[in-house]
């Protein structure tokens, strides 16, 4: 109990001091790690996916995950001076690759460090497809995502422990969390309700990117209803995924594409 009060305590501290408020949705978050933690953590787990991966180099599909990635960084830079939030990615150092496996997805970690799997290619099909995935990946990086949610497990996994201590005496834990934090085990409970939330925020912080960087937001409903159709039959229940349900998402996205598109210039 009195373990609990403490972490009351200590996330109604940091509501008042640690809180920001993401790009695009304008809803509060507390942050409890320096973007220069978060984007050192990042750095080291992409170079380690890059030891252990078969990195693609110069052909087409390399060269096509560059193209976008850099135009969607570059609306992003755009973004985030046009809402004064450019402090969210003041140490970014953006890179792109692509990655040899069958694996459908693609991912953004602290610092704009961005992998496309050759799996995904298929079923995004076009540069605006991948427009797609990639502008929803930054999103996340740009809504800072990682840092919420491990500032989550953070307070219910070291309770009252002062954050300095426990990321100074507890780095190995610390680093698992950051590991839970981007689904390198995500956890069964009640943090899914709030990451469903945090997917269907970065899908508007996507659209919004792909728009800024030239590209028709509505490419997206294609998308999703591609990946629906791959997961016909074998999708869970949307209670139990960390993900929304791909008609959910469809319908979230067309609902949202009136604002997306006032972003977009041909």
């Amino acid at each position: 109990m009195y373990k609990s009060f403490a972490v009351i305590a200590l996330a109604t501290l940091f509501l008042f001091n640690g809180c920001s408020k993401v790009p695009i949705t304008d809803r509060k978050q507390v942050h409890l790690l320096s973007a220069s933690e978060m984007n050192s953590l990042g750095l080291t787990q992409y170079q380690e996916t890059l030891k252990q991966s078969k990195v693609v180099n110069g052909t087409p599909d390399a060269q096509l995950v560059n193209k976008v990635g850099l135009n969607i960084s570059n609306a992003a830079i755009q973004l985030m001076k046009q809402l004064n939030q450019s402090d969210r990615i003041a140490g970014f150092q953006w890179e792109y690759h692509l990655l040899e496996s069958k694996e459908v997805n693609a991912w953004c970690l602290p610092g704009g460090k961005i992998a496309v799997y050759t799996g995904l290619l298929p079923i995004t099909k076009d540069e605006a497809g991948l427009a797609v995935v990639m502008g929803h990946e930054v999103g996340h990086a740009l809504a800072e995502h990682g840092n919420e949610r491990m500032s989550q497990q953070l307070l219910a996994e070291m309770g009252g422990m002062a954050l300095d201590v426990a990321l100074a005496n507890e780095p190995s834990q610390t680093r698992s969390l950051y590991g839970q934090a981007y689904g390198l085990g995500a956890q069964y409970g009640a943090l899914l309700p709030f990451s469903r939330a945090q997917e269907s925020e970065a899908d508007k912080i996507g659209l919004v990117l792909m728009a800024v960087a030239g590209y028709d937001p509505n490419n997206a409903v294609g998308l999703w209803e591609r990946m629906k159709q791959l997961s016909a039959g074998n999708a869970p229940p949307e209670f139990m995924s960390t993900h929304p349900s791909d008609q959910h998402r469809i319908d979230d996205i067309k609902s949202f594409m009136p604002e997306a598109m006032k972003y977009y210039k041909k």
